[in-house]
């Protein structure tokens, strides 16, 4: 297409699209041939740019996708650098410095000097971790501020859990944020796609970032790097994730048969962070062999301020009913610190069930029920079921889509971002079943309904499970699509090891 021609050919250099002088001048990988690059530039795709809009400048200049609704140069409004709206980026500098292993972590280096010391002493608790000295200084540390108990949760989600879903949540407003799941490791190596996970929203009142890693030394290094150079209320350690790529290397759900390594791993992060440290578990690794009823006492020795549950176990992944009651026994078995339970929620009456009725958690993380319906918060807090209409359902999706245009960019790398998490998205969006024509509310996570017809043609299309059905609704919003764009989604949730 001429849109694939222009990104492999003419690449304009970012300082010539403003109308700044390339300090690299010929040494410069990219093009400054200006006339060159709009000859081969597709249109516009719309008459209004999101960053214009909500800062009045932008800095992609002529490599926008809406370069036409750019003022004249010298009329742009830029508003004050305190409008921006992502905290929590560490920049180049940082980065360039951790792969070139230059940031000390002295905190991570002085627990495991006492955990060492101690150890060799035979005074160490292996599970526990180190004694007095260590909980001495650690209770110096600033944490406990956050009262868990009661708040809407929107779960980590890897992928379509992006910083503008996660605004589209809080505008139906969830209480609890957190980011995408993010390997320590790679955190630590510097890598700036990991560390565009861990950025934050100002709307993002109670934010937290989610670890995954198999080490307690990497996973402190992460944590203690986290606390000091990013703003957040909590780190979350991942015990929960059941895709092969993390549990196969030793983390995720994978930890959940190896208490000891995890109490290590607890321990080391509630020495380093200045934060809460909660942590996401699954019942167990095999579907009959339930242990987290043990594993919560200890998180409250180990020092985590919450303990989510999920009520199904690795080799389950998402398929069969999530087992509440199961949740139930482990609330009972957490004295201290608040468990929230997770799993199959999607609608207030679930949510309020699970929480008042039957008393089973002191609250719930809502993960695929609020990619299928993110309303569900607005729901929960009103206690009635909404009945949204597939004109309001596009208008949210416009919505998210300006969020990601604000977060990935308005030039074409930008427009494809946003447009490949939308169509993610709808991956799950195109599952919900409009209130008013199902026969019996509510609506069940793993229903799966014969095909229906809407109430409208947008309605219809917007229930089809085909990627092309999709693709076109994204172009209602984005523009067309490149004649060689295709798209399958990432998330396979169903899988299941029998």
């Amino acid at each position: 297409s001429k849109a694939a021609r222009a990104e492999r050919g003419i690449r304009l250099c970012g300082k010539t699209a403003v109308g700044e002088v390339c300090p690299l001048g010929d040494k410069c990988t990219y093009s400054h041939d200006v006339a060159g690059y709009l000859a081969e530039k597709e249109p516009d795709l719309g008459p209004s740019c999101v960053n214009i809009d909500v800062y009045g400048k932008c800095r992609y200049g002529l490599r926008c996708r809406y370069a036409g609704a750019h003022p004249a140069a010298g009329d742009e409004k830029a508003e004050s650098a305190s409008q921006f709206y992502a905290h929590n980026d560490v920049g180049k500098d940082m980065q360039i410095r951790l792969r070139k292993k230059q940031i000390r972590f002295p905190r991570s280096d002085e627990f495991e000097a006492i955990w060492e010391r101690e150890a060799k002493e035979g005074i160490c608790d292996v599970v526990k971790g180190p004694s007095d000295e260590a909980r001495e200084k650690r209770q110096r540390t600033r944490r406990g501020q956050i009262d868990y108990r009661g708040k809407t949760y929107l779960a980590p989600l890897t992928t379509v859990g992006n910083l503008p879903f996660r605004r589209i949540c809080k505008g139906y407003g969830v209480d609890i944020t957190c980011s995408e799941m993010a390997i320590a490791g790679n955190l630590l190596q510097g890598q700036q796609s990991e560390w565009a996970l861990v950025k934050r929203h100002k709307s993002e009142a109670i934010f937290g970032v989610q670890l995954a890693g198999n080490s307690a030394s990497v996973l402190g290094k992460a944590a203690e790097l986290i606390s000091s150079e990013c703003e957040v209320d909590f780190i979350d350690l991942n015990m929960g994730c059941p895709i092969d790529m993390v549990a196969n290397n030793g983390g995720g759900s994978a930890l959940l048969s190896q208490p000891r390594k995890i109490g290590r791993m607890v321990r080391t992060m509630h020495y380093v962070a200045d934060c809460d440290i909660t942590v996401k578990i699954r019942t167990g690794v095999l579907k009959n062999e339930n242990v987290a009823h043990k594993l919560v006492p200890q998180f409250e020795d180990w020092g985590a301020a919450l303990v989510t549950l999920h009520g199904r176990s690795r080799q389950q992944r998402y398929t069969k009913q999530a087992n509440w009651p199961y949740i139930g026994e482990c609330k009972q078995a957490a004295s201290r610190v608040p468990l929230f339970g997770g799993g199959d929620v999607m609608s207030w009456e679930e949510y309020w069930d699970h929480l008042e009725t039957e008393k089973q958690s002191d609250g719930i993380m809502i993960g695929r029920g609020a990619l299928v319906k993110p309303w569900v918060f607005k729901e929960i807090e009103e206690r009635r079921v909404w009945d949204i209409s597939a004109t309001e359902r596009l208008d949210m999706m416009k919505e998210f889509a300006a969020f990601g245009l604000e977060h990935w960019g308005t030039d074409s790398q930008g427009v494809s971002n946003t447009r490949r998490y939308l169509l993610e998205w709808q991956s799950f969006l195109h599952r919900y079943i409009p209130a008013g024509i199902l026969e019996v509310l509510p609506q069940r996570m793993n229903d799966r309904p014969p095909a229906f017809v809407g109430r409208n043609d947008l309605e219809t299309l917007m229930a089809s499970s085909l990627a092309r059905d999709w693709i076109k609704i994204s172009e209602m919003i984005l523009g067309p699509t490149p004649d060689d764009f295709t798209f399958v989604p990432k998330h396979k949730s169903n899988s299941y090891e029998d």
